[in-house]
């Protein structure tokens, strides 16, 4: 449950992961939204993915004379520190991570200095911007009759689906375990809501973690489906679809995301049974589609967008395999609290957000026809 209302109007926002998918959608739409704040971006511009959409999505926000970017990793204390002195943000979005389930397979350190190490600083100059400030005075860190600041008012972090590992109980609930992940992305994931968890019981930091499921939309992630297998296709390679097709996926629109996002920003969670002002909550289109149906609805938006022609053969570039490690067979979102405490339950339709990327795909690397 929450109960701190904050007014995200003046405020100074810091969003990690400034120029990635969620979080480049996630700056236009406070700078729009809320136009006295200030929005604060960094982003370490890594190579993990076609540079050119990072730099993309960045351009557009420095346009706003209200962003700030500064270019560095939060996995450097001295970056996250000197971000903390000089801007002395009060609310702050996590969103930078390694991201990747296979990456994480052959590439673990990148996870650990990330999302780890990275966190970690987050949560440790969190902590420090209550110095000065009495015990008793940090439950309500913005003092409602002066206005005084009292360091972070509110830490919401990114985690993931994935912490829901080897669950057979659909749909996951943020009331069931998660103690079986199955690739270290999620191990990370479900790590940092153990630490977000001690650094507000110890340290008073009001903090919500968000259960992000398969985002998509336009300018998204190439190592996501949706964005892969329309790469694959327009070179002429083979998709593999894994578990034979019958994974099912609860995929959501970014702007679905994002909407979930503010809105809980703006509520700080109460005090739970061991006094730790903290919450975690899913954010999914509560609405999973078999990866054979996901396929066949990008084949039809690809030709309609011209992305590929009339007559291509997909059929001939398709292969069906086993499941990989790190896959799980469904993920699947119980939306019920987010609902109940901000009104709130993602409903994009599926297509037409498929759509609109197979559009945006067409416009920015062209078409075949």
């Amino acid at each position: 449950m929450v109960e701190y209302n904050i007014d995200l109007a003046g405020k100074t926002i810091l969003v990690t992961g400034s120029s990635g998918f969620i979080g480049s959608n996630l700056c236009e739409k406070l700078l729009h939204d809320y136009p006295t704040c200030q929005v604060v971006g960094v982003d370490n511009m890594n190579h993990y993915y076609d540079i050119r959409l990072k730099e993309l999505r960045l351009k557009k926000l420095v346009e706003n004379p209200r962003y700030t970017f500064v270019l560095g990793d939060i996995s450097d204390k001295v970056t996250v520190d000197r971000l903390f002195a000089d801007y002395k943000p009060q609310i702050i979005v996590n969103l930078a991570a390694q991201a990747g389930v296979r990456w994480s397979l052959v590439h673990p350190e990148d996870y650990i200095r990330s999302n780890i190490e990275g966190f970690y600083n987050l949560l440790e100059a969190s902590r420090h911007s209550y110095d000065g400030v009495e015990k008793d005075e940090i439950a309500v860190p913005c003092d409602k009759k002066t206005g005084a600041y009292h360091g972070v008012e509110h830490l919401v972090y990114a985690s993931s689906s994935s912490v829901y590992g080897g669950n057979t109980k659909y749909p996951f609930s943020t009331d069931d375990p998660v103690d079986t992940p199955v690739s270290l992305y999620a191990a990370t994931k479900k790590s940092n809501e153990l630490m977000a968890h001690c650094y507000s019981k110890l340290y008073g930091i009001p903090s919500t973690g968000l259960r992000f499921f398969s985002v998509i939309g336009p300018a998204g992630r190439p190592d996501m489906a949706l964005f892969k297998f329309t790469d694959i296709f327009r070179q002429g390679g083979t998709i593999e679809i894994y578990n034979y097709g019958k994974c099912r996926r609860d995929f959501t629109y970014v702007g679905d995301i994002v909407e979930g996002v503010t809105r809980v920003m703006r509520y700080a969670p109460k005090e739970n049974a061991v006094g730790a002002r903290y919450n975690v909550y899913n954010i999914g289109n509560a609405h999973p589609v078999e990866l054979l149906e996901f396929v066949q609805i990008l084949e039809e938006e690809l030709v309609r967008a011209k992305v590929l022609p009339k007559d291509f053969d997909f059929a001939a570039h398709s292969r069906l395999i086993e499941a990989q490690p790190g896959d799980v067979v469904e993920n699947f979102a119980d939306v019920t609290p987010l609902v109940r405490d901000f009104d709130y339950k993602p409903d994009a339709d599926l297509r037409t957000v498929i759509r609109s990327f197979c559009e945006w795909y067409a416009d920015f690397y062209g078409t075949k026809e």
